[in-house]
């Protein structure tokens, strides 16, 4: 099995499907190499199809006409992003920019289309992936709505800890303003939140890095 192979195997969609399938999907993929902050696309433009980072990571987000901005996803090897629009037909419905040195593998639009029509089991699998996305983004708006901006950003720090392991571990490292945008609020906004959760306990902040103190803790006010 190829490397690119392996890192389309980590994916929802291509998990179960058989090798033959696989290795054509592995054919079909372009890799797109991008420096940190480097934008792969912006909202609105027409999509080219299905990207899969190998690679590094990027951040999903929306920009409000204020100048607001929203971070939908953050996705790192083996993660998706830019499915809808492969299927509604419709224009890139957020825009998307490198976190660091990464490298996507594309899957053109009509290529996978194709696919899709002959092969029910790849379009199974969509179908199950976008009802979890789904789901994804009404959590998204409960927290917005419903949970205080300490909550959301105690929830986000969980989330960005290694899934291995416990204890006093750093989250993968986000900046202040990356963190804001994650939690939907100013990065003044944001930094309160940090500060207010270093004085319960939950993290401790070192030469600028957020250290988890208590991940007990933290769970508890990121409910």
């Amino acid at each position: 099995m190829t490397a690119v192979q392996d890192i389309l195997r980590q994916a929802p969609y291509f998990a179960d499907i058989e090798p033959s399938q696989l290795e054509a999907v592995a054919a079909a993929v372009v890799e797109h190499s991008y420096r940190r902050g480097e934008p792969v696309f912006l909202e609105g433009y027409p999509c080219e199809g299905l990207y899969v980072v190998k690679s590094g990571r990027v951040r999903v987000y929306k920009i409000s006409p204020e100048g607001r901005e929203q971070v939908l996803l953050i996705a790192g090897p083996g993660d998706t992003f830019n499915e809808v629009p492969v299927f509604d037909g419709g224009p890139n419905p957020a825009s998307v920019e490198a976190l660091e040195p990464t490298v996507l593998l594309l899957l053109p639009r009509s290529a996978l289309l194709r696919m899709v029509e002959t092969h029910p089991q790849l379009g199974r699998a969509f179908m199950r992936t976008f009802a979890m996305r789904l789901r994804q983004l009404v959590g998204l708006v409960e927290e917005l709505s419903f949970k205080t901006v300490t909550g959301r950003v105690a929830r986000i720090l969980l989330e960005q800890l290694p899934s291995a392991g416990g204890g006093d571990q750093p989250p993968r490292r986000l900046t202040q303003r990356e963190l804001a945008a994650m939690a939907g609020t100013a990065r003044e906004v944001a930094g309160r939140a940090l500060k207010a959760l270093e004085q319960q306990g939950a993290v401790r902040i070192e030469r600028g890095h957020v250290v988890v103190a208590d991940r007990g803790r933290l769970a508890s006010l990121g409910r």
